[in-house]
């Protein structure tokens, strides 16, 4: 596992559910997040309440620029999803800081595992430790279509 990556200068992370900018949240991933085309506001004002949420913020401004969420019992288990960086952000190691933050969040929590999926992001993730699943043939999933 790799050191946590430094987050350039004039922005923070924060884990306060307060500072989430649901709306924009809601803009970035139901427009432009592969996995989320589509989401109702509704649906992705439920998960932000039923999850931890992490956002990176421009210090100045106060500015989401990107967000996290955890799917987690805070004991065993975690599915990180909805790792998303505005467009004019990237390219600045925001997600990769972000992604590394929600990483050491969890560890003191004791959880085991955790969990993600992603189409074209695997060295990013490869590079915070993340690795494909030891016995993929185990896990399962039920698909509402």
């Amino acid at each position: 596992m790799t050191d946590t990556p430094r987050l350039p200068e004039g922005y923070e992370i924060s884990a306060d559910p307060a500072r989430t900018d649901a709306a924009r949240v809601h803009r970035w991933l139901s427009t432009d997040a592969y996995w989320a085309l589509g989401r109702s506001r509704e649906q992705q004002d439920r998960a932000i309440e039923g999850s931890l949420n992490f956002g990176v913020y421009e210090t100045a401004s106060g500015e989401q620029v990107a967000y996290a969420r955890v799917v987690t019992d805070r004991a065993t288990f975690a599915w990180l999803c909805d790792v998303y960086v505005d467009r004019s952000a990237r390219g600045k190691g925001l997600g990769t800081a972000l992604v590394a933050a929600v990483r050491d969040e969890l560890r003191p929590l004791g959880v085991k595992r955790v969990a993600l999926a992603t189409h074209d992001a695997h060295g990013v993730y490869a590079g915070l430790g993340f690795r494909p699943l030891d016995r993929p043939e185990e896990w399962m999933a039920l698909l509402f279509e």
